[in-house]
């Protein structure tokens, strides 16, 4: 009963949070963010039409496609995304000040609503769920290829942050400065979704140096259940042979590695450095590679 009803508990609370953003931060300002938000924003600035219902309308186009290309199961907990979505949006923008939240910090707001925004569609996308909007088009390519969701969205939201100049006057000069507060929203965004669905991911490598490398290495095999490599090696001063110790792990694992070689010898020299990707067991899987 948890495993089912945890997903949908998280995309509530991603939801509430995105919602929280837009109309306490975005919308008084009209910055236009990216993604159905976004759009929602111009239509309710063009026609007066509620943010709420406008962003359940530009999601039914968007549903349709994840539900045709992502099947049925990313199907439901989108709908229910947008439902609740839609809802919270609603609800929120007659509570929220006319002014926003901060009134005369157009710039802080756009800083908050974007950190708000990013850790909303990220709670949502590692649960497998959507909320709505351009993040769909990120989870189509995402599936078959290694590409960072956040650099999808970038890609999406740029024209949709182009609309800006559409509830404007084009000779007015917040216009520009709509532009600009919402591509530096968008780049927040993007960086902190994939802080979000990748912070638990983030892989190290690290070297260790030790006459104990036997009992190291098999401490480090039944603890940290992470597999380890000799390396055979020649100090150069010393011209003695020695053994190397190389292990990638998670970086939340990396503490416990550093903590079982120098419990075993107080002596020991390590190196540790962060790598870009870490394919294989264990690890990420290959996409996009037939």
């Amino acid at each position: 009963m948890w495993s089912a009803v945890r997903p949908y508990l998280i995309i509530t609370f991603g939801m509430l949070i995105y919602a929280f953003a837009a109309t306490g931060f975005l919308v008084p300002h009209k910055i236009v963010g990216g993604g159905a938000t976004g759009i929602s924003t111009v239509l309710f600035y063009l026609f007066g039409i509620p943010v709420g219902v406008g962003y359940f309308l530009v999601n039914i186009i968007l549903l349709i496609i994840a539900m045709k290309v992502l099947g049925p199961k990313f199907g439901v907990k989108t709908i229910f995304a947008i439902a609740v979505g839609s809802l919270f949006l609603g609800i929120m923008q007659p509570l929220m000040p006319v002014d926003g939240i901060l009134p005369d910090e157009k710039f802080m707001s756009t800083i908050i609503a974007a950190m708000l925004t990013g850790v909303g569609i990220g709670l949502s996308i590692t649960v497998g769920g959507s909320t709505g909007g351009t993040d769909i088009i990120a989870m189509l390519v995402t599936k078959y290829h290694n590409v960072s969701p956040g650099r999808v969205l970038m890609v999406a939201d740029f024209c949709v942050i182009a609309m800006t100049l559409l509830i404007y006057d084009p000779l007015d000069r917040e216009a520009f400065g709509g532009l600009i507060y919402g591509y530096v929203m968008m780049g927040i965004v993007s960086f902190t979704v994939d802080y979000v669905l990748t912070g638990k991911t983030q892989s190290a490598q690290l070297f260790i140096f030790s006459e104990k490398y036997d009992e190291i290495a098999r401490e480090l095999t039944n603890q940290v259940h992470r597999g380890v490599t000799l390396i055979d090696a020649k100090g150069w001063y010393s011209g003695q042979e020695k053994k190397i110790i190389m292990i990638v792990a998670r970086k939340y694992e990396a503490s416990e590695v550093l903590r079982i070689a120098r419990q075993i010898d107080v002596n020991v020299f390590m190196t540790m450095a962060p790598v870009m990707g870490v394919f294989g067991k264990g690890f990420e899987e290959v996409k996009g590679i037939k």
